[in-house]
């Protein structure tokens, strides 16, 4: 199966605005052309685990759950489209069209605080937020994490630890490093992923449904 719609991983520690960016995303992409559903669609992974129970314990202390990673792959492998396109390949091209409308259109956005999870083949970008670590601190606290989860998502944020994540795991040009501190922020970084999208579709000529 080949995919007519790119997956994109967003991803950052706890904080950055990985729900933000993600719905926002979903939800300003054109509907589909034959239904009113969205063509993009917005995975929470950690609430989609708490829902389909991909679980396997609960951390009190650090108020975090244990993601049994087999069982949530295995969920979402069907509605990846396996594998991209090739730019300029007429045979996979069509073999994408026909994907459009279906659940193995891809058009997944992966949101959640670690990226390594996903295979290679199901990722077209990787979207790593950054945001200045006092201010995470400040969005932590609002939230009400126990002192030592904020400690951690900090040291990590400093550390660049899901950066370097990303970069242990993809190609150097599927990642894009993206401040977010502002609500500007977000705007201007959804835009500026859509454009990516309707590009990636554009070189494998399915722009005629894309954003314009």
């Amino acid at each position: 199966m080949v995919r007519s719609y790119p997956n994109i991983v967003i991803t950052g520690t706890p904080g950055t605005g990985k729900t933000s960016h993600a719905a926002l995303l979903a939800s300003s992409w054109p509907a589909s052309s034959s239904s009113s559903a969205q063509v993009l669609r917005h995975i929470n992974v950690g609430d989609l685990c708490k829902q389909k129970s991909f679980t396997i314990s609960y951390d009190e202390s650090w108020q975090s759950y244990e993601v049994d990673e087999d069982k949530l792959l295995d969920y979402l492998e069907p509605l990846t489209g396996t594998r991209a396109p090739e730019p300029e390949d007429e045979e996979e091209t069509k073999e994408a069209k026909e994907t459009q409308d279906t659940e193995e259109r891809g058009g997944l956005i992966l949101d959640w605080h670690t990226c390594d999870v996903w295979p290679e083949r199901w990722v077209d970008l990787v979207v790593v937020l950054s945001c200045d670590h006092q201010k995470l601190w400040q969005r932590l606290e609002k939230r009400g994490y126990p002192l030592q989860k904020i400690q951690e998502n900090n040291d990590a944020e400093i550390m660049q630890v899901v950066l370097d994540e990303a970069r242990e795991s993809y190609p150097a040009e599927a990642i894009v490093e993206l401040t977010s501190e502002e609500a500007s922020d977000v705007e201007e970084n959804v835009e500026r992923i859509k454009s990516w999208i309707d590009q990636w579709r554009k070189a494998r000529g399915l722009a005629d449904e894309a954003a314009q």
